[in-house]
């Protein structure tokens, strides 16, 4: 078994090994992070990278070779900026490839370790949520003239909320674990809303909205804030790909401005907060309003209810099928995911003429 210091070894890397070991809390793939000797030196993050989730890591890693270089070309015209903070920098092989192959089969790649950022998983004012935005907005705003080829679909169907249905009533139908019955009231409040939620998908196919390059894991604790909590760098582009920008806006939404946990139990407690759904709608429109159309900024209010509303379906749907893709803590840890997001959906609903009117307001 090749040791941390041989990979690292196999990459182009501008100083010494020191040391090196387990960093982040990831659920994907093994990250490390490496100090080296010099300290005028960058440290670095590697990453051995999990080929069952991503089938093809060429491709994922051509889109984030693609990506990354855009941004890096973009951030050099803007006077003042800090490109290997403001984006991540790939770290090439010595054979002049953004992966590597380890001897046991494993692939590999390295970034430059972004220093003195902060990142967080809840939410607590209005500032950080627009900082949020802001990162979101930007990283959007200058992947929208990328040149070339559509980027590879590393996922595909990620947030295709028809073909997640379709999976939903393939999954009731067939009740493998014999426990429809017991969510009954939650597939009757899939199925009321299903016709509603192809609105984005029916807008993209009469070409009023553009597909564009997307994050599609727009989590907060995916932006780097820096000392002083402003925006600095957005990470985690294994799902960078073709979608609408109502993916990234509706699922930071979901994530950023619920004061609640994502699987809580206590349903009382969940709620969408209207103060960060308009900060950080303010911080995204203050980098995108000019790259956006009228009907995709028209929309970006129902995007939080139809990226809930998804996850709910697919949590729902995992239960039902016997708890085979997400990860649990307990028998019923999916179905309480799954009314957590749910009464998420009806926080947003009930909040929806606000959100429209923000919106409104700030395009």
């Amino acid at each position: 078994m090749q040791s941390l210091r041989d990979i690292f070894d196999l990459f182009r890397a501008d100083g010494t090994w020191s040391d090196g070991g387990p960093y982040g809390s990831g659920h994907i793939h093994d990250t490390f992070r490496v100090e080296t000797a010099e300290k005028d030196k960058d440290d670095y993050i590697l990453q051995k990278l999990n080929n069952k989730v991503f089938k093809n890591i060429p491709e994922l890693q051509d889109n984030i070779e693609r990506v990354t270089s855009h941004l890096h070309t973009r951030l050099l015209k803007i006077p003042g900026s800090d490109v290997k903070r403001e984006s991540l920098t790939l770290i090439p092989s010595k054979e002049g490839k953004s992966w590597i192959i380890d001897d046991e089969g494993n692939f590999w790649r390295m970034y430059i370790f972004i220093s003195d950022h902060r990142s967080y998983n809840i939410v607590d004012n209005p500032d950080k949520a627009f900082e949020g935005g802001k990162a979101i907005g930007r990283f959007q705003a200058m992947l929208s003239d990328l040149p070339g080829e559509p980027l590879f679909d590393t996922i595909p169907f990620f947030h295709d909320i028809e073909k997640r249905l379709e999976t939903f009533v393939r999954t009731v139908e067939a009740d493998p674990v014999k426990r429809a019955v017991s969510v009954e009231n939650e597939i009757k409040f899939v199925l009321s809303r299903a016709g509603e939620m192809k609105i984005i998908l029916n807008l993209g196919r009469e070409g009023k909205i553009p597909v564009r390059i997307t994050h599609n894991d727009t989590k907060f604790n995916n932006i780097l804030l820096d000392k002083n909590d402003k925006a600095l760098c957005v990470i985690d582009l294994d799902t960078v790909m073709p979608g609408y920008v109502h993916y990234d806006f509706g699922d930071a939404i979901r994530t950023a401005a619920n004061i609640a946990a994502e699987d809580e139990k206590e349903l009382s407690k969940v709620k969408m907060d209207i103060g960060l759904f308009e900060a950080y709608a303010k911080g995204y429109l203050s980098e995108t309003r000019d790259t956006l159309n009228e009907i995709e900024k028209e929309y970006l209010a129902f995007a939080p209810r139809l990226i809930t509303y998804t996850i709910a379906v697919r949590f729902l749907t995992d239960y039902i099928d016997g708890d085979h893709y997400f990860k649990i803590h307990h028998p019923h840890h999916n179905i309480q995911r799954a009314r957590a997001q749910l009464k998420l959906v009806e926080s947003m609903e009930i909040q929806y003429d606000k959100m429209k009117q923000i919106i409104g307001r700030l395009v």
